[in-house]
């Protein structure tokens, strides 16, 4: 069974597809600001579903930023302890 996701592991994922380090991503900013193609975002949503978050590319691109993204993941694991940021 796959890793749940963890505020770290998210943070971890996005600063892989944005070039920076974990530390850097700035969970305000919007996805598009901040870089992110479709085809980005759906990668990185494959890798998120398989982790266990049942949350589709609609459910992402209704939300502005990083952080109502994990508020979105965190709250749609399946089998999975949610954790807070």
């Amino acid at each position: 069974m796959p890793e749940p996701l963890t505020p770290e592991s998210f943070r971890a994922d996005l600063a892989e597809f944005l070039y920076q380090q974990p530390e850097e991503v700035d969970l305000e900013s919007s996805p598009l600001d901040a870089g992110l193609d479709s085809l980005r975002i759906v990668t990185l949503l494959e890798r998120w579903q398989a982790a266990g978050a049942d949350v589709s590319f609609v459910d992402l691109a209704e939300r502005t930023s990083f952080a109502q993204w994990w508020q979105l993941l965190s709250e749609h694991q399946t089998g999975a302890v949610r954790a807070d940021t």
